[in-house]
């Protein structure tokens, strides 16, 4: 069954406003056995803040350009969607962090294999590969839309690094920007058998005068859910934005056929 737009839509909204639903607010139930160093699995998240944190660190000029250069569908400065320019209208690929704030609404799998963690999000149909076998981060990579990750153990806090971003992606669903030059640091813990916990801290000098701390981020484990193949098309996204979205806009008629 494939997810639309406009569900996809609606229910980050409800999001947004209610949180994830039956599952927020539930804990684990006491003394279950797990293994904390264990992070496989279907994880959805139970948080209600798509973005870092409710609190935005105060933006260099740059930043403060391009984020008024960004006209988002959520949020105090929501436009219509045929008159904004979010990437995902175009099924561009929304890049770290940002595909992490979808667990509300779609589902990510963890894998670990002894030399890498692969993260698979059922948006978008993508993974992302962080690895785990001693290599450090390059000094000067090219910039990718899910960057470049490097993971390791911090006693039972796994610690993963990233550099080499697109700039091209937006942060969050409320245009938040960031620079090539973003550093990323995600810090999971599996705090009992069905809850794992994620804090960020992202730095960019160049877009924010201060690093972005997050706050805690739980997501819950679904061992029976499996992941569908929820793929953004961009010829059906483009037919939705004519028929829908840029009508809804006042950007001109949908055609009769």
């Amino acid at each position: 069954m494939r997810l639309t737009s406009m569900r996809i839509a609606a229910v980050l909204a409800a999001a947004a406003l209610t949180g994830s639903g039956q599952n927020a607010g539930r804990a684990a139930a006491p003394g279950l056995p797990h293994d904390p160093h264990d992070l496989a699995g279907v994880w959805r998240a139970t948080f209600r803040t798509l973005t870092l944190s409710g609190e935005t660190p105060a933006m260099t000029a740059l930043g403060k350009q391009r984020f008024n250069a960004n006209k988002p569908s959520y949020g105090s400065r929501a436009v219509p969607p045929a008159l904004g320019n979010d990437p995902q209208g175009n099924c561009d690929p929304l890049g770290i962090p940002r595909l992490l704030f979808y667990g509300g609404t779609t589902a990510i799998e963890i894998l670990q294999a002894p030399d890498r963690v692969v993260e698979f999000f059922e948006w978008m149909h993508v993974w992302r590969t962080i690895w785990t076998d001693g290599r450090a981060l390059p000094a000067d990579p090219d910039p990718t839309w899910l960057g470049y990750s490097v993971g390791k153990w911090d006693g039972d806090t796994f610690v993963v690094d990233s550099i080499g971003f697109d700039e091209k992606t937006w942060l969050d669903h409320f245009g938040d920007p960031h620079s090539d030059e973003m550093r990323l640091q995600e810090r999971y813990r599996r705090v009992d058998r069905d809850n794992l916990q994620l804090t960020l801290t992202l730095t960019d000098p160049k877009t924010y005068a201060q690093p972005w701390v997050s706050d805690t981020k739980t997501f819950r484990l679904e061992p029976k859910t499996v992941l569908q193949d929820l793929t953004c098309v961009p010829s059906q996204e483009q037919e939705f934005n004519r028929r829908i979205r840029d009508l809804a806009g006042g950007k001109g008629a949908a055609s009769n056929r």
